[in-house]
């Protein structure tokens, strides 16, 4: 049996690139909400280090968690629009399959013997 300690595993390191993604294909969309929920999410850090009073800072670090909140309930959205685009396509090749040597009345052989 293999143990994998977490010291042979690198931390995973949450990146962001200065190019946003291009496109309006979901995959595409997906990477820009996640690109700004990590930019606030850095954002909401940074509020702790900075000057201003507590109450100042409460309201910044609620305004945004609402933004990061409403980002994350479109990137569910765009993830079960493409579960159900897939499972379109995985229902439209069944049928498909499922049609290809079944008789009908237009694709008839007649066979005399």
């Amino acid at each position: 049996m293999t143990v994998i300690s977490s010291t042979s595993i690198p931390a995973l390191k949450t990146t962001t690139s200065t190019a946003a993604p291009s496109g309006n294909d979901a995959a595409s969309q997906m990477a820009r909400i996640t690109q700004q929920i990590v930019k606030l999410t850095q954002q909401l850090k940074e509020i702790a280090d900075g000057n201003g009073s507590a109450e100042e800072k409460q309201k910044q670090a609620e305004m945004i968690q609402e933004q990061i909140t409403m980002l994350e309930a479109q990137l569910a959205q765009l993830q079960n629009q493409q579960a159900e685009k897939a499972q379109e396509k995985q229902e439209a090749s069944v049928t498909a399959i499922a049609n290809v040597n079944k008789p009908s009345d237009e694709h008839q052989i007649d066979i005399y013997v």
